[in-house]
């Protein structure tokens, strides 16, 4: 790791490639973002120090080139953070979850990223080779976050001992970029939601309802805090409803404390 972090910082215009599930198909398709393209390409994928799920400093620990399945099949992540491993099984097929990352989805930083929320809803905190991001501050625009250009994440410290719940909408159940996708967490209160904006968010109308156990407030809240557009994919219009929907449904799902 050492090694890596000192060519990727003495490196211009260099790019990690953990999975290779968004960077080779940019590369392929040549939409790379940001351009130009890359001159240098640095393999993490098989970095030690960049894998496993682990229990540290009372959190749970993920790192970045951990992938789904390894997510998926961790006992750790199944009984600490199930809303996460939930997540991880609707990722597109078995090879996808086999070679895609977790650092991977945070610095593709796409607002359709069904990981994304999850790690919100958690409080999650991105760490990198020389600090330590809160999930609320690290995206920073579309498809834009905290790190610096010659900055690499690491790992993803989850806190133990909260309940989260989770839910993607697609045009299928499976193999499909998400329409709307959430989490919800009661206590501390907690309402993250992709697809509905140009990054993941938390919905702070929302949650402020939560916070004072207006389950109908929040759901009503929602469609404030949100700014869903018109794609292939859906509408506005749509997104807004089903976002709502699915907050209800979520809220439903978790007891009162």
């Amino acid at each position: 790791l050492k090694d890596a972090v000192q060519w990727y910082r003495s490196t211009p215009e260099c790019r990690p490639l953990a999975g290779g599930t968004d960077l080779m198909v940019m590369l392929h398709a040549g939409t790379f973002r940001p351009r130009p393209r890359p001159r240098a390409i640095l393999d993490v994928w098989s970095i030690p120090e960049l894998k496993g799920v682990r229990r540290t400093q009372g959190m749970l620990e993920i790192g970045a080139a951990e992938s789904y399945t390894g997510i998926i099949r961790s006992r750790d992540a199944q009984e600490h953070v199930p809303a996460l491993v939930a997540a991880a099984r609707t990722i597109g097929a078995a090879q996808i979850q086999n070679r895609g990352t977790l650092g991977g989805n945070l610095a593709n930083a796409s607002p359709a990223g069904d990981t994304l929320p999850v790690l919100l809803a958690y409080d999650a905190v991105v760490v990198s080779d020389r600090r330590s991001i809160p999930i609320d501050q690290f995206f920073t625009g579309y498809r834009k976050t905290a790190l610096q250009p010659d900055e690499l994440i690491v790992a993803v410290r989850i806190p133990l001992g909260r309940r989260v719940v989770f839910r993607k909408v697609g045009t299928r159940a499976a193999q499909a970029i998400s329409k709307v996708v959430m989490a919800v967490s009661r206590s501390p209160a907690r309402a993250a939601i992709g697809s509905v904006a140009e990054v993941p968010l938390r919905a702070a109308r929302a949650e402020a309802a939560l916070a004072r156990h207006d389950d109908a407030g929040a759901v009503n809240a929602l469609a404030d805090d949100i700014r869903p557009i018109d794609d292939v994919r859906s509408t506005a219009s749509y997104r807004r409803a089903v976002a709502q929907n699915i907050l209800r449904e979520l809220l439903d799902a978790l007891p009162r404390s």
